[in-house]
């Protein structure tokens, strides 16, 4: 890493590039982009030398980097619209470098030697490399259950993973990671990149969806600011 991207205040860019066929989770559409208006069709609608290009994407919202909101989880929970600024926005952050945990499992006891409360926690389990690959659908890293039940206990604002789920995927459909956060109205944020430039502490977060209503997944442009 230059010394210049690792400088005082420098923003490091934590999302994945949403591109056509993009393949984020085993079994979910890929995005499809399309033009809705061409550049050389445009020509007919504005003044000589004037051109614009007007294009539409369909998009499950668990693509690429996305946050869950409550109503991802829970019929009446806050959906995106719903989020509060205030919880996205300049977060402070704690981010735990995992990456030679051996299990994949990341329990509560990973947790006990920081002060938490009112923070962002971020998992680094160096998974993202693969993202994009086969090798990234089946063996994923995740948060336990009594990991998560432990980071509601201690008033975090957030939780996010560089990995295929917050849970794990191969327990037969079992989500308690999930259950407990969102029911706490704690944001869930998955499929991250690029932890391993963050410091343990000191670093903030920002995480923001388009506000859209009755909707409880989409994409995010995630960031963090270096201290």
């Amino acid at each position: 890493m230059t010394e210049d991207r690792i400088a005082r205040g420098a923003l490091v860019d934590l999302s994945h590039t949403i591109r056509e066929g993009l393949v984020t989770y085993p079994g979910l559409p890929a995005p499809v982009i399309t033009p809705f208006l061409t550049r050389e069709d445009s020509t007919a609608k504005y003044a000589p030398g004037t051109q614009f290009a007007m294009d539409m994407i369909t998009m499950i919202g668990n693509t690429g980097t996305y946050i869950d909101s409550p109503w991802h989880r829970y019929e009446g929970g806050t959906d995106l619209a719903g989020l509060q600024l205030e919880t996205l926005v300049d977060q402070p952050v704690e981010v735990f470098h995992l990456q030679d945990v051996s299990s994949r499992g990341r329990g509560a006891e990973l947790f006990f030697d920081r002060d938490l409360r009112a923070k962002a926690v971020l998992l680094d389990t160096g998974w993202s490399r693969h993202f994009g690959t086969e090798e990234y659908l089946t063996g994923a890293p995740f948060l336990t259950g009594h990991g998560a039940d432990y980071l509601v206990q201690q008033g975090v604002t957030m939780v996010g993973i560089d990995s295929l789920n917050i849970d794990d995927t191969e327990s037969g459909g079992e989500r308690p990671a999930h259950s407990a956060l969102l029911a706490a109205g704690i944001h869930v944020v998955e499929h991250l990149t690029n932890l391993a430039a963050l410091p343990p502490s000191g670093a903030t977060l920002t995480v923001v969806p388009p506000k859209v209503e009755g909707f409880g997944t989409f994409p995010v442009r995630a960031f963090a600011r270096l201290p």
